[in-house]
């Protein structure tokens, strides 16, 4: 059974504003144009609109600004080169605060004027929504979520290394820098939930292959504090920790060990890491013995995908600083206008016609340090994870310490949906 956060909630959600209802009335199915290319919904003869369901006021608010500013970004490129399929695109966005009724009744609202969604932060809410989206409105959903409880479906299509795959690359990354070794106890706090539970499956496996021990502390998002989870695992006698939770949760963390000198390694997901928290009191000790895992590059890297955007971003938006983020929601984007491209070829952009050519595609990405494959639904789109290390000095402020590689505990590791 597929885990869910806040499950009674969302299911009585997803009853009330999404189940009960059908489709609005977005004037018939599928059209053909005088180029005899297919269209349907959120697409017209000068316009293809997509749909972004972001957290700009929430937990993720930052995230979300600057995914959502780098598919704008991205959007304003695409159509100065002449848009796709003699189309302009146009991205219709909603912010919901990382709130489960905002974030549904948005997708409801969209839905039946987009072609598809080129982000959903909230995995939760994807998930509240997934069933539906496989069932009737098949429109291809883009998260910025990486739990593996949203593999499986044709539509909905994580990119990326799903939490429990980078966790386990994580804890190969301290073994192989000899940080931790068999028979060593390793903590992990993890907020309750499809994401943090889906990545503490990845630090079991990861410990039954390596001949560790996992020691727990579940956390929930609404708790910033970690002074007690640090007490309790300085006692239990661990060797280092993995985090999966948010940057605040982070930074608490890694702050409260280093003021009372348990000076061990913590490793944290993709999520629980952004630059802001090197302006913080915790920034030094950050920097001193934390890492993150991802599946791209950081934004600060010399690398030409990298810093081409890195550049792009600065020159649209000056005041606002560079995070990963800004890579995220750009390769969202750039995925969803391939998919687009190899529909027009087929001269199909239905819905249904988007999705069979994001099934085609795959070497994606390689200019961000990791090539994806989107293949096969029931796969992440790479098992490979960049390790980077906190870095006032670099843009975005993170460094590469290890490239993207895949252990082979994790090539192995069949994630369950």
């Amino acid at each position: 059974m597929r885990m869910r956060v806040y499950g009674a909630v969302l299911a009585a959600l997803t009853l009330t504003l999404v189940g009960c209802s059908g489709k609005a009335d977005t004037g018939g199915g599928a059209e053909t144009d005088k180029t005899g290319v297919k269209t349907g919904e959120g697409v017209t003869d000068s316009k293809i609109t997509l749909g972004a369901l972001t957290d700009m006021t929430g937990v993720y608010a930052s995230l979300g600004k600057s995914v959502t500013q780098a598919q704008q970004l991205w959007v304003k490129e695409t159509n100065a080169a002449g848009g796709i399929c003699d189309r302009q695109i146009e991205l219709t966005v909603r912010d919901h605060g990382y709130d489960p009724q905002k974030a549904i009744a948005a997708y409801t609202e969209l839905e039946p004027d987009v072609l598809g969604f080129a982000q959903f932060i909230g995995s939760p809410f994807v998930a509240a929504v997934e069933q539906r989206v496989d069932g009737q409105d098949k429109g291809i959903v883009l998260p910025q979520a990486w739990s593996a409880n949203l593999l499986g479906s044709e539509y909905v299509r994580v990119i990326g290394a799903t939490y429990d795959v980078e966790t386990i690359n994580l804890i190969d990354y301290l073994l192989a820098e000899k940080r931790i070794t068999e028979g060593d106890k390793i903590g992990h706090v993890y907020f309750e939930g499809d994401y943090g539970e889906n990545a503490l499956a990845g630090s079991q496996h990861a410990a039954k292959e390596a001949g560790l021990t996992i020691v727990e502390q579940k956390i929930k998002p609404t708790d910033n504090d970690m002074t007690a989870q640090v007490s309790a695992l300085k006692q239990a006698g661990v060797k280092a920790i993995v985090i999966s939770a948010g940057p605040r949760q982070a930074a608490s963390l890694v702050g409260v060990a280093a003021a009372t000198g348990f000076n061990v390694p913590v490793v944290g997901n993709n999520s629980a890491y952004a630059p802001q928290l090197l302006a913080t009191q915790a920034g030094k000790a950050l920097q001193k013995d934390y890492y993150i895992g991802s599946s791209t590059l950081p934004i600060g890297d010399a690398a030409e995908g990298p810093a081409k955007l890195a550049k792009a971003y600065a020159a649209q938006y000056p005041k606002d600083g560079l995070d990963n983020g800004v890579i995220a929601g750009y390769n969202a984007a750039s995925v969803f206008g391939e998919a687009l491209k190899k529909a027009c070829e087929s001269k199909d952009l239905t819905r249904e016609g988007v999705g069979k050519a994001l099934l085609t595609i795959k070497g994606f990405g390689a200019d961000f340090g990791i090539s994806h494959d989107f293949t096969d639904p029931a796969a992440p789109s790479t098992r490979e994870t960049v390790i980077m290390k906190p870095d006032a000095k670099t843009p975005g402020g993170l460094k590469v310490v290890r490239p993207a590689e895949v252990a082979p505990a994790a090539e192995s590791f069949a994630s369950k949906s």
